[in-house]
Formats: structure tokens, sequence, C-alpha cells
């Protein structure tokens, strides 16, 4: 079978795997749909939040089907389609799927069943791969008290997090205006129901005007830019709440973290999305949301290597999604 494979730090080839064998308590999976991730390009780059080596196979944003079931899974069957955390637990140690473990950039793969939950009928495959991500915008805005009709919501940073964070807020019901320099991502936002998608240029202003001079009851950091995260800061309303899931490895940058006091913000940091998958797969279905204009890009597993060429680049695409379709 085929897989993609980051050999060493800047090394993805594509080659011929053994097929994977299960045990009794694990399912095994056939990859429909995976998700490139800004995070694969740290784990392309030889860094990333938790230890990793390699070879290792990427992908942790997917959606496939189960073709084998062992003996003692009692909960999974054959032909159910699923999605999969990024953040697991075996008896070692806590593993992220797809970086200190192999993910689901391969035809198949067993997992462990207690990772995994069932996708509603009305979610197809492209939408399945975007259920990891939204369910980090949807833990961004349960984080920091979560948010309804009456706020008014800013996201700065337009990419993939930044989008379904907006989606999320979008769907409880909050005015929600999404910021970032670049015109195709702000077009997203507004099909996805965003009040409002300004270029940083014009944020702060923007902002004051739209909330009658109070500023953002929530603020949603999704970009981890220096510019961003220093700009945030300043969108927040007195008394506001802020929460932090843009990535920003190792930088020092600088910011008027006085407003933090001056403002009596509440700042809350967040990674991943701990104890919210179910729910935020039911929120997906109930609100039918439609994410997929975020997937800008479909490319065959063959193609992965030319596929992440291209989603390095912010100005042509947001999200690029690998398929399996078609392949033996």
């Amino acid at each position: 079978m085929k897989a993609l494979v980051f050999e060493k730090p800047d090394r993805p080839v594509v080659v011929d795997v053994p097929m994977p064998v299960i045990d009794d308590t694990e399912v095994m999976v056939r990859t429909r749909t995976v998700g490139i991730c800004h995070s694969d390009y740290e784990l392309l780059a030889g860094r990333y939040i938790i230890p990793i080596s390699y070879p290792v196979t990427p992908g942790h944003e997917w959606c496939g089907e189960i073709v084998e079931v062992g003996k003692a899974v009692k909960n999974f069957r054959v032909g159910d389609r699923v999605v999969g955390e990024c953040v697991v637990r075996t008896p070692e140690r806590l593993h992220h799927f797809g970086f200190s473990m192999d993910g689901a950039d391969r035809q198949y793969f067993n997992v462990n069943p207690d990772w995994l939950h069932k996708l509603p009928d009305s979610v197809d495959d492209n939408r399945g791969a975007l259920i990891e991500p939204f369910t980090c915008g949807f833990y961004a805005v349960l984080r920091s008290g979560g948010t309804n009709a009456s706020e008014t919501v800013v996201v700065s940073g337009g990419g993939t997090i930044g989008l379904v964070s907006a989606a999320a807020a979008i769907g409880m019901g909050a005015n929600v205006v999404v910021v970032d320099p670049i015109q195709t991502r702000r077009d997203v936002a507004l099909k996805l129901g965003a009040t409002e998608a300004i270029d940083p240029s014009a944020a702060a202003d923007r902002i004051k005007d739209i909330t009658q001079g109070r500023g953002a009851d929530l603020v949603i950091e999704a970009a981890g830019h220096s510019a961003s995260l220093a700009a945030a800061f300043e969108y927040a309303a007195q008394d506001g709440r802020m929460s932090m899931v843009g990535i920003n490895i190792g930088q020092k940058i600088p910011a008027n973290l006085g407003l933090i006091q001056m403002k009596n913000l509440t700042v809350r940091g967040c990674i991943g999305s701990p104890g919210v998958w179910p729910a935020a797969i039911r929120f997906l279905e109930r609100t039918g949301i439609d994410l997929s204009p975020i997937q800008t890009h479909h490319f065959k597993l063959t193609d992965a290597v030319e596929a992440f060429d291209l989603g390095q680049n912010p100005q042509a695409c947001i999200k690029v999604t690998l398929s399996t379709e078609g392949l033996n």
C-alpha cells in the first residue's frame, strides 16, 4: 500500500509499505481523506511541541472507514465511517497521532478504537477530514466561556484554525469578525457566515465602529504570527476574554501586555481539543454548518509531495486535502 513518509526533516516521500495487521483490541481503518495541517510542516521541518523521531507518517486530520474489527472490539463494526483524535494515550505515554506515532497519510492503518468517533451520515468524507481542526476551534471558543448572539467575537488569523473557530462562534449565534491580510481567506470567512472580514491595517478602528467603541467580547488569536499576537490585545473590550490558539514556537515578540491588566482581560491558552469531540460532532450535525469552503485544493495521496509544496503557500490555498480514492 502507499504511504507518505517523512524519512527525515525536509524529506517527504511516497513509498510502498506493508499492510498493517490488527490485534484483537484494534480496528483496521481504510483512509478516505486527510487534511494537511500547519503542524505537519513543523514536523517536516524537524520540530514539534513534543518529542518526535523519524521516519514517521503524518496525518492527524482524517476521515476513514473501518474494514476489519478485532475480536474484542464491541462498539464498532465493518463499514462504520470514523474520525479520530490526535492527542491519545497508550500504556507507555501520551502520543500525538501523526507526530510521535504514525498517522493517517497511508491507505490503511490499525488503531485503538477508544480514539475513534463515528461520523454522522450528514457529514461527507471531505468534511469529515475537517472534524479534527473544527474540534480545536470549537474548544478555543468554549475554553473562554463560549459565546452567544449578544456578543461580538473577533478572530485574528484566517487560516484553517481561525476559520473553524469563526464557524464555531457563528454556530453559537455570535456576531463574528475575521481579521486576515489575505483576501481569499477573508472571502471564505464571509462564505462561512462572518459579519465582516477585515484587513489588519483597518481592523482596530473598524472593530471599534462595529462595537460602538467597546471592543470584542471574545478575541480568538488563531494565527500565532507576531503581528497578530501583538494586535489581538488591542481588539478586546474592557473585561473581555481572549483565547490563544495560534501556535508560535520559540519566538519572542513585543506586545502591550499591560492591556491585560488595564482592560481586566481573561486570557487563556489552549491546544488540541480535549473532551469535546462528541459535542463538536453533534454541533456540526445539528447546525448544518458547511465547512467545505475552507478546503481549497484536493490531491491524491500519491501526489502528496506536490500537495505539501502547494500547502506551504498561504497566498495560494487554505486547506489542502489528500484522498485515497481510486487507489487499490
